[in-house]
């Protein structure tokens, strides 16, 4: 069959060194393709659990088509002084039908290949901050469980003095000789007082699961909390404006709303630089729910700020803040299936919208979250 072809060999006698060149470097060839080839049966094993089975079958099918590569390189050793090529033919077509099916499937999943790839290069290079996210994240963690210890310790060495002051404004609220202005003072002060104590059992889980939300009037809260900062508004030369529409009542704890409110007002009076400034309370209430605005002409928020104004240790007011206020503003109200979003523009102002439901999960109680600390910050 194969009488009338020569090997290689014949035609390059006159050179021996090419031949033995030829050989060994075909031979070496097959090697290295024979080697790939099994270095990716043993990957496409390894990764069986993590690569979905139509790349599988891409992967099995590109290390054929690199064994079948390198055979040709083997027949062209073999042919050098066997003269078998037809064998050598066989071998050049399984290798065209491997070729072809190897560039068909890597033209076909392409798309998907540069994509991955992208995807990869995009989180490598968002590794680095990611990294100090997850550092700031673990941080943010240590901050709120120390913070949590000292809290447990401050609010149990206060209820002592707070004892005495409620002592005190009764005395006062008793006296027959008192001013009736006084006396209204003191009951404002007691009413303050209470709240506090509120506040410090609530961080310590002293409240009931079982209690109740009472009927509260969202626009005597915001009268309440304006009489509060009656003072720093007097000082500042800053103006409060209620405005309320529909029924401004629902069922709620007072505490958190007052909390809420207090945190917000006082954050808007505080960013009111300009004496004169107007800080206006919008409230709505609503069918199925009850929207307070809170909106001040100060000096706004910078975009940066935006991602973390809500979280906790981060401040707006720098050394002069401590980030707690709106980050328990958010946990108190999500807690009761409410929402808080702001808008704002640097050098006019911002506005925070805290939206409470009528019928929210009110039913927990006040749990002892360090979300429900005081409205210190």
């Amino acid at each position: 069959m194969y009488s009338s072809l020569m090997p290689h060999a014949v035609c390059w006698r006159q050179d021996p060194q090419l031949i033995w060149t030829m050989a060994v470097t075909n031979a070496i060839t097959f090697l290295s393709y024979f080697s790939i080839c099994i270095t990716l049966f043993y990957l496409a094993r390894k990764t069986k659990r993590v690569i979905v089975r139509d790349w599988i079958f891409f992967l099995v099918g590109f290390a054929l088509f690199i064994v079948a590569c390198g055979s040709t390189h083997l027949m062209e050793v073999i042919t050098t002084w066997n003269p078998i090529f037809w064998v050598d033919a066989w071998t050049n077509i399984v290798t065209a039908v491997l070729s072809g099916y190897v560039a068909l499937q890597f033209i076909r999943r392409a798309p998907a290949l540069g994509f991955g790839i992208n995807d990869y290069a995009d989180r490598l290079a968002n590794a680095q901050t990611e990294k100090a996210q997850v550092e700031q994240n673990l941080l943010d963690a240590r901050k709120l469980e120390e913070w949590n210890r000292m809290s447990a310790i401050v609010t149990h060495e206060i209820n002592n003095p707070l004892t005495a002051i409620q002592n005190y404004m009764y005395l006062i609220q008793n006296n027959p000789d008192a001013p009736a202005d006084v006396k209204q003072m003191a009951e404002h002060a007691a009413d303050e007082v209470r709240r506090i104590g509120s506040i410090a059992r609530s961080t310590l889980g002293f409240f009931r699961q079982d209690e109740q939300p009472e009927e509260t009037d969202l626009q005597s809260s915001a009268r309440s909390v304006r009489s509060l900062l009656e003072p720093t508004l007097r000082q500042r030369g800053i103006e409060v404006l209620i405005e309320a529409t529909g029924d401004c009542k629902l069922a709620a704890y007072s505490v958190e709303i007052r909390q809420v409110l207090l945190n917000l007002v006082r954050n808007a009076c505080e960013a009111s630089t300009r004496r004169s400034s107007k800080v206006i309370i919008r409230i709505e209430g609503r069918a199925k729910e009850v929207s307070v605005t809170v909106e001040d002409q100060g000096t706004g928020i910078a975009p940066e700020m935006f991602d973390n104004l809500f979280k906790f240790g981060r401040s707006t007011k720098g050394e002069r803040g401590n980030g707690m206020g709106l980050w328990a503003v958010k946990k108190l109200v999500t807690r009761r299936g409410g929402s808080v979003s702001v808008e704002s523009t640097l050098g006019k102002g911002s506005r925070f919208t805290v939206v409470w439901p009528r019928a929210g999960s009110l039913g927990a109680g006040i749990a002892p979250e360090l979300g429900d600390l005081a409205a210190a910050h």
